[in-house]
């Protein structure tokens, strides 16, 4: 049975949820689940805007048959090839052979090296190149490691639609409420939102400023992305979220504290100082233990605060391996413009602190506070009047 909905007249989504896939691209977990949009406009030409993971390939194509009807398909545009939304390709052309696929010289190079079976009906657009459907014209908007190299977005400057690939896209299942005036998507999105961003695409911050330029010189009304709601109000509040997002900059002033602790000693730390910030008057406070927490929502919450406590116990002469993988991630992913605080623990040859200063060093502008702590197995009253001077300066430094 088809499950549609009407995004504009003539457009419609014809895409999917999978609420069963535990982990996205098999790291990242989704417990809300994750939905994979697909768009189907009907003119004087029908074209399909990208497909979706072969995991939901039925019902979508129940979805394209019964809006197609007995029309034939003229297009296919591929925005994006991750198989997530390429993965039904194949299929497409073999139930609608006559279909011109559209892409980019990337595009069709990835087809190839996925091995998709494609017919010779490819034409290759570049940036700024159109593309008339009748009364619909499409421009396409290169957008390159927004996030994979071959990816674009399409403008259909009729009626005022971006296809924004995976830009502007979250984690999260749709259940029936396809707009993002239809959800609360402050309750029941942003964090999903912002942890797909950070994680998927926030290695490539200017990239994602070069596609906002370049989107902001277009007079959009909807923004319908490749995963989450589509956008038909208060888009700024979106854009601006991606602004802060791609450019680094906290969204909120607050402390994020990631311990890592095998025993409790380096907790009990990390403890000590929440109590103290909140003591002085900051609520805005987060706390993980490293160990149990996947680092995905350690990422989020690293881009969103302005402030950043570790808290790691030695191991093995290193950083404790969850607290040093995070601190890897954030550097993989291009994290910056933080204030961080250390505290190490050691029972002998403590080094945590030393190699988490160092790894920190190779990130940029990272303003790391000079008064570290160093804890000697469990926290003692010698400690106070450190824990309470770091405390200080954390404070100091927000306002």
């Amino acid at each position: 049975m088809y499950n549609i909905r009407k995004v504009t007249e003539n457009l419609y989504w014809v895409g999917g949820n999978d609420r069963r896939l535990a982990l996205f691209e098999n790291i990242h977990p989704i417990p809300e689940g994750v939905s994979y949009n697909s768009y189907l406009l009907l003119d004087e030409k029908t074209v399909l805007l990208d497909t979706v993971d072969w995991s939901i390939g039925e019902q979508f194509i129940e979805n394209v048959q019964y809006v197609l009807g007995d029309r034939p398909l003229d297009y296919m545009v591929i925005n994006h090839m991750e198989p997530d939304h390429a993965g039904c390709i194949e299929e497409i052309t073999c139930r609608y052979p006559d279909v011109k696929i559209i892409g980019n010289k990337k595009t069709f190079d990835f087809m190839e090296q996925f091995g998709f079976k494609v017919n010779e009906n490819c034409i290759e657009v570049k940036d700024g190149d159109t593309l008339s459907l009748g009364k619909h014209e499409f421009l396409f908007i290169s957008a390159p490691m927004v996030h994979w190299p071959e990816t674009m977005a399409t403008f259909d400057t009729t009626n005022g639609v971006l296809f924004s690939a995976d830009a502007f896209g979250t984690f999260g299942s749709l259940d029936g409420k396809l707009f993002n005036d239809e959800v609360n998507f402050e309750r029941d999105f942003l964090v999903p939102a912002r942890r797909y961003y950070t994680n998927i695409v926030g290695k490539y911050g200017p990239q994602v400023q070069s596609l906002l330029k370049k989107a902001s010189d277009l007079d959009i009304k909807y923004i319908c992305p490749l995963h989450g709601p589509v956008w038909r109000t208060d888009i700024d509040y979106f854009i601006d979220k991606y602004d802060k997002w791609s450019s680094y900059e906290p969204e909120e002033k607050g402390v994020l504290i990631v311990y890592g602790s095998m025993y409790g000693n380096t907790e009990k730390a990390a403890e000590n100082i929440a109590i103290r910030l909140a003591e002085k008057g900051m609520s805005n406070i987060t706390m993980y233990d490293a160990s149990k927490t996947h680092v995905s929502y350690l990422i989020a919450d690293a881009f969103k605060y302005s402030h950043i406590v570790l808290a790691s116990a030695t191991y093995n002469l290193n950083i404790y391996p969850p607290v040093e993988n995070f601190i890897r991630d954030m550097k993989a992913l291009n994290l910056q413009k933080r204030t961080v605080a250390i505290i190490e623990n050691g029972t002998w040859a403590p080094r945590s602190g030393q190699l988490m200063r160092q790894l920190l060093g190779e990130m940029k502008e990272m303003n790391v506070l000079e008064n570290e702590i160093l804890i000697k197995s469990s926290m003692k009253e010698e400690n106070v009047d450190e824990m309470e001077a770091l405390a200080n300066s954390i404070i100091e430094s927000i306002k």
